[in-house]
């Protein structure tokens, strides 16, 4: 996704009070505001698709990179570790900014780091180019949550970032699957050039249909570390890092996966399949998320579980991976808004930095499934990666069980 946390720079609207009296702000309508909504959609498309681009383009990067597989799906590792490593001393620098200001330079930054991918032969460039678009990245995530509650009057505030994180479906169910098409036909450095060209369109869209909020006072900035001691945040943050670990394993080597089931040229329909599905599941999420948080946790924690298990029994491929990646896509589609939405109700008045934390672990789970996979990938081949996954679901749903009373309640507040 791949998961997109408010930052510290949202605290009165991550825990829907009001703007502390005197400061510059402006009331949430009482509708949504659709055109900057889509504007942080497709934000969030540009973020996730940036990410998991390479996942259908390594034969053809690694062919012209001049390395392995395992090497260029360290492409995902490493743009995931600049968001890691930043992201939560660059939402606390940059926490005084205005937001409008802050969004337009973090989505310049991928246009910069696309067209150097795009242009690049040499592998080094390439990582620094994929690590400066992971720094890009985790002022994106830490920023878009936070702007669409703000946005929005409370009733509607989940319903708000559902839609701004539509474009995480979306990236996964036209974005990738274009985008390895069109690497296919025309070359994977054009797939990244279209990138740039649709991030400029953004940046315009940007200016003109989002309204512009303060950052906050020097006072009102909270301490990250303190967000761990309210009750509900561990949990959630526990099953974002496994949940997350689980599903980059596979994903981010699915040209691979797919290559060993004899489905190597159809990447693009297997990706289609889970995207499309995933949209159906960011709709549920939305239109349920105010009274059935936790059981669309289990479920989306069930229904990936049951397609790493239907794919760790096939031998060969044919219509059950379609089926496969419809149950995962399902289940996944709708994971980032449920995270976001269990950590910044478990925060409370610590929602900011609740979310800054679970942006980082985010994409050190990312990371960390990069580097398994290509470990998997070595050692013991790609049919590892749907055992790897179940193993790894176990704990995740032990922990949604358990966190009844806090992080997965069975009642939302003010649900």
């Amino acid at each position: 996704m791949s998961a997109s946390p408010e930052t510290a720079a949202a605290s009165a609207a991550a825990s829907g009070a009001a703007p502390p009296a005197g400061r510059e702000d402006t009331e949430p309508p009482r509708r949504l505001p659709m055109a900057a909504l889509l504007a942080l959609a497709t934000a969030v498309f540009i973020t996730s698709l940036t990410e998991t681009l390479p996942a259908g383009l390594l034969p053809g990067m690694s062919h012209d990179l001049r390395v392995g597989e395992s090497a260029t799906g360290q492409t995902v590792t490493i743009y995931a570790i600049g968001t890691a490593l930043t992201a939560i001393p660059l939402t606390a620098a940059t926490a005084g900014w205005r937001r409008k200001r802050l969004l337009l330079t973090a989505v310049a930054g991928f246009a910069v780091a696309n067209t150097v991918t795009a242009v690049s032969s040499v592998y080094g460039l390439t990582m620094v180019a994929r690590f400066l678009a992971g720094v890009a990245a985790g002022l994106a995530w830490a920023l878009l949550a936070g702007y669409a509650r703000r946005m929005a009057p409370v009733a509607l505030q989940g319903r708000a970032i559902a839609v701004a994180m539509a474009g995480i479906p979306v990236a996964l169910s036209l974005g990738v699957p274009a985008g390895t098409f069109l690497g296919q036909a025309l070359g994977w450095r054009t797939a990244f050039l279209a990138m740039t060209a649709l991030t400029a369109v953004l940046l315009l869209w940007i200016t003109a249909a989002v309204p512009d909020h303060p950052g906050q006072e020097r006072g009102e900035r909270p301490r990250m570390l303190r967000a761990l001691g309210v009750p509900g945040v561990r949990p959630v943050l526990f099953v974002t890092l496994v949940f997350v670990l689980a599903h980059t394993v596979l994903y981010a080597y699915i040209a691979t996966f797919l290559d060993g089931l004899g489905m190597g040229g159809r990447t693009d329909l297997v990706l289609l399949a889970f995207g499309v599905a995933s949209l159906l599941g960011i709709w549920i999420v939305g239109a349920r998320i105010q009274h059935r948080l936790r059981s669309l946790t289990i479920a989306s924690t069930l229904l990936v579980a049951a397609a790493a298990g239907l794919l760790a029994a096939l031998s060969d491929g044919g219509a059950p991976v379609y089926v496969a990646a419809a149950l995962w896509g399902l289940g996944w589609g709708g994971l980032p808004t449920l995270l976001q939405t269990a950590v910044g109700d478990a925060g409370g008045e610590q929602a900011d930095a609740a979310q800054a934390m679970l942006v980082t672990l985010w994409n050190v789970a990312m990371a960390g499934g990069g580097v398994l996979g290509g470990i998997l990938l070595d050692t013991a081949g790609s049919a590892s990666f749907p055992w790897t996954v179940l193993l790894l679901l176990l704990p995740v749903l032990a922990v949604v069980l358990a966190a009844r009373g806090h992080g997965f309640p069975a009642r939302r507040p003010g649900g």
